[in-house]
């Protein structure tokens, strides 16, 4: 915060001018939305712009793995192709042919220094430079034999330069061998060439390289038992034999290759069989070129999109890179001295400046491989092998052989150029509306400040209550729209005061519709514990009877639904006959007759609601099918009410009476209306009673009546005055 900002006391803000405050708060105000305007639409660019470099890496990513699998599926389905060819068949039992009749054939003295010579000049000093040792020669050169021979008159005599020698059709040497060599190799030298494999291999089944195209120094040498046998190539034609399986292709990852002088090789072979024969074994070498072409867009990054520091690479589960590096490509000496200010040791420097490329050279160590090769594919924010921030896009690929992952990756730096760029024009723009604001606001303010006055005298009348008094301002801006929304507050506060009012009889009148009157209105003042004795009331129980059993065969929704209706024509009847029901237990009705309201014929209005419930529930069953009974109690006497509960208050009711009209009502029985001695004496002359006859409870049938000749009071009897 400014230091002026932070001088300013409580005093000096209340000695300033309306006008003085006005300009300070338009100009704090509109300062720190601007900024905070600012800073918002940054970010949300930044964001933007994330989201969108991420959208176009990972679309080059999915054009450029999509290519390089269906590449690899491309030379798979040529390789297994040409390994069910009869020609190629014939050829690679030919060659081995011809081959093992080379097994008396012995070089003569010079051609076995002039192999010892090439080797010597011409492949040692190759392979020198891409190893940290140095090369055994015995260890490399060829064994006596066929070897031997073949490797003096394709190799050593062969006039053609290194890297050439497949111009060579066929030696003079007038054997079987080169007569067969002379027919074949022309054709097997263009496939290479149109197909862009970077070497051919016909291989008999006991490993002996009995062919290849590009005459290296593996050429005629035995992958199980040669130089060769712990290359990548003799690993690959041991699974490839051993798998026994027609059509089955097989590609082995990258790795050195010493015949290739140590150079990066993989290999795709297949088996060769004549009917059910394995014969031998088809192999070609990958050219890295085409893969880096692939990867790199023939070196166009900017026509993939990915700008002057886009790259996307392949790295294997050894979080080494499988195909060549943007940068190294273009600007080798600046990228080994990048790595050299990182502090990369000098001996993989030097290695990585041997062999030309940064295939199996360069690490690639980030989360986004990590992720990669755990199967994930996705976006982040990572610093790449350079110790450069990038936005990379990663995902596995789907090459039958190979875990190689893909990465597309943009230097942050150029990813978020546009944004520096808008930071900076929002900078210049910031500053430039902060003097506009200034003078803005010192012409507002002079303008201002007497509807602020006007608006504040208003103010003064609202807070002294004159609510309905408030006037207009003249003026039709903020200030007269603020008026307004003064009235509009006052006319709400009306609003909803009307409205509470209401809410409060609404409540009022539910709580007088669950509650007596009078326990309502002591509720309503408050009171929790409420209990009271009411004397001279009739209390009936009624017990629904077989509504358990169809409970069974009814759906909980039906089953309640029945209930309910039952219920609804009881309250009904009790509304009618003045009686108030208590609550329902289940199936069981209990309801009190002069509770709130005394009336002198309480029993009798008991006994007619009670038959009013009989022939509600005959006419019930007799409309729906149903066979349920009801069993009816009813004692007069006096009982204790009142509210029980805290958070879910119920009103209830207790005594002697209660028990008792419940006893009857569990000895009565169905259908019929049980009363006590109490209430049979009050309405002997009204109607006719029976004495129970006694049941399991001797007891309470001994002291109680049944009510016989079932008929149902006229309304106008059960609604006499108390």
């Amino acid at each position: 915060m400014p230091a002026w900002i932070r001088g300013l006391t409580k005093d000096s803000v209340n000695q300033l001018s309306i006008k003085s405050k006005l300009i300070l708060m338009l100009l704090l105000v509109s300062g720190f939305s601007t900024l905070l305007a600012a800073a918002l639409g940054y970010r949300s660019g930044q964001i933007n712009l994330t989201e969108r470099v991420f959208h176009q890496l990972t679309s080059v990513r999915a054009s450029k793995a999509y290519q390089i699998e269906s590449y690899f599926r491309t030379i798979q389905n040529h390789t297994q192709t040409l390994s069910e060819d009869l020609s190629i068949i014939a050829a690679v039992e030919q060659f081995g042919a011809a081959f093992d009749q080379l097994a008396t054939a012995t070089a003569s003295k010079g051609s076995t220094q002039a192999i010892a010579s090439y080797y010597r000049s011409q492949f040692l000093p190759r392979l020198d430079k891409y190893n940290t040792g140095t090369p055994n020669l015995p260890a490399y050169l060829p064994s006596k034999g066929p070897t031997e021979y073949l490797q003096y008159h394709y190799i050593a005599a062969n006039p053609n330069p290194v890297g050439k020698k497949q111009q060579l059709t066929a030696a003079g040497d007038g054997s079987a061998y080169s007569q067969v060599h002379g027919r074949h190799h022309p054709i097997f030298r263009n496939i290479i060439a149109k197909f862009g494999y970077y070497d051919m291999f016909l291989i008999n089944p006991q490993g002996q390289i009995v062919y290849t195209v590009f005459k290296e120094t593996d050429y005629a040498t035995n992958l199980f038992t040669g130089p060769y046998r712990d290359s990548n190539l003799a690993q690959l034609v041991r699974q490839v034999i051993g798998a026994k399986e027609k059509g089955f292709t097989q590609l082995v990852d990258f790795a050195p290759y010493a015949p290739s002088y140590g150079a990066p090789a993989s290999f795709i072979a297949a088996p060769l069989y004549n009917g059910s024969r394995l014969v031998g074994v088809l192999a070609f070498q990958m050219p890295v070129n085409e893969i880096n072409n692939v990867m790199t867009g023939n070196q166009k990054w900017q026509q993939d999109g990915l700008g002057s520091s886009g790259e996307t690479i392949l790295v294997g589960q050894d979080r080494l890179m499988r195909s060549a590096s943007r940068f190294y490509l273009q600007d080798p000496k600046g990228y080994l001295a990048q790595l050299r200010s990182r502090g990369v040791k000098d001996d993989a420097i030097t290695r990585l400046e041997q062999t030309g490329t940064t295939i199996l050279q360069q690490q690639v160590q980030t989360p986004a491989v990590s992720r990669a090769i755990g199967g994930g594919s996705g976006t982040l924010q990572v610093v790449d092998y350079r110790g450069v921030p990038v936005l990379s896009s990663y995902a596995p690929l789907q090459i039958q052989g190979f875990d190689w992952v893909i990465l597309s990756q943009m230097d942050l730096a150029e990813a978020y150029a546009p944004i520096h760029d808008f930071q900076r024009q929002i900078l210049i723009t910031i500053t430039l509306l902060i003097l506009l604001v200034t003078l803005l606001a010192m012409a507002l303010a002079h303008l201002f400040v007497k509807p602020v006055q006007q608006l504040i005298d208003s103010a003064r009348r609202v807070s002294s209550g004159e609510l309905t008094s408030i006037p207009d301002l003249d003026s039709r801006d903020e200030f007269g729209e603020l008026a307004q929304s003064f009235n509009a507050v006052v006319h709400s506060l009306q609003t909803q005061t009307a409205l509470v009012d209401q809410k409060n009889q609404e409540n009022e009148n539910l709580l007088f519709s669950v509650f007596p009157a009078a326990i309502a209105r002591r509720l309503q003042r408050g009171e929790t514990q409420i209990a009271e004795e009411v004397t001279n009331v009739a209390v009936l129980f009624a017990d629904l009877k077989g509504f358990s059993r169809l409970v069974t065969s009814l759906s909980a929704y039906e089953s309640l639904a029945i209930l309910n209706d039952l219920v609804a024509s009881f309250d009904d009847l009790a509304e009618r006959f003045g009686l108030e029901k208590v609550k329902t237990i289940g199936d069981c009705y209990l309801a009190v007759c002069g509770l709130s309201v005394p009336y002198l014929d309480h029993d009798k209005r008991a006994i007619d609601f009670a038959i009013e419930m009989l022939t509600v529930l005959r006419r019930f069953n007799l409309e729906r099918g149903f066979d349920l009974g009801i069993q009816i109690g009813i004692h007069s006497g006096d009982i204790l009410a009142g509210i029980v509960g805290k958070s879910r208050v119920v009103y209830d009711i207790w005594g002697d009476t209660v028990k008792q009209a419940h006893g009857l009502s569990q000895v009565c029985p169905s259908g019929s209306v049980l009363v006590s001695e109490v209430v049979h004496h009050r309405l002997e002359d009204l109607y006719q009673f029976e004495r129970a006859r006694p049941a399991a409870d001797g007891a309470a049938a001994s002291q109680s009546w049944r009510l016989i000749g079932t008929q149902a009071a006229a309304p106008s009897e059960a609604l006499t005055s108390p």
